[in-house]
């Protein structure tokens, strides 16, 4: 069964401490007092971070453009949390993290943890790799290098790419970051009660 983002292998815990402290706090409510609950009842959750639309909407164009911003990530890990395969994104970041390592003892003790925790059957954060990739990044562990992962590494891309990120562009973790258009903010304010006026001082269109 998967650990989350804390089961990430020491090896990428260093820089991908801040990564994990974000996610953390997006998936967890803090504990509050009664006269504190009372009023966080009446208030709507507040948006993950403010990002300019422009980058928001390079997210779709690609996963790769996705993984490339932090904010993007943050919401991708919330999201593949939500549908407990998170491990991906996890073994994704800890090769991410792999292939800066400089020394070759380093290389060695670090290969064998993610290997341990990722690839290997049964293993605690189990990906899903065919038994011939398995078998490919065993060998390719008896001489450790930067690349002993990059099959593995690339079929669990591949995984994210045609199941979950499809998933992830039509959910509310993505859509509610997405621009809203002027027509759907002003009919939210017209519901509220507010007079519906454009920003060019005319009446904007009735709302159903």
């Amino acid at each position: 069964m998967c650990k989350g983002l804390a089961a990430l292998p020491a090896t990428c815990l260093k820089s991908a401490k801040d990564m994990k402290h974000r996610i953390g706090f997006l998936l967890q409510k803090p504990d509050l007092n009664p006269d504190q609950r009372a009023v966080n009842s009446k208030e709507k959750t507040p948006p993950v971070k403010r990002i300019a639309p422009a980058e928001v909407n390079k997210w779709k164009e690609s996963l790769e453009s996705l993984l490339d911003n932090d904010v993007g990530l943050i919401a991708f890990a919330t999201f593949l949390k939500s549908e407990f395969s998170q491990e991906n994104i996890e073994f994704w970041m800890a090769i991410q993290e792999y292939k800066k390592t400089t020394s070759q003892e380093n290389l060695i003790t670090k290969a064998m943890k993610i290997y341990n925790q990722y690839v290997i059957a049964e293993s605690l954060n189990e990906v899903n790799l065919d038994s011939a990739t398995r078998e490919v990044t065993r060998r390719n562990l008896e001489s450790p290098s930067l690349l002993s992962f990059n099959e593995a590494q690339s079929k669990i891309f591949l995984l994210m790419e045609e199941d979950s990120y499809k998933r992830f562009l039509k959910s509310r973790v993505f859509l509610d970051m997405m621009p809203q258009p002027m027509s759907s903010m002003a009919c939210g304010m017209e519901k509220r009660g507010r007079r519906n006026i454009s920003e060019f001082g005319q009446a904007s269109p009735q709302c159903a």
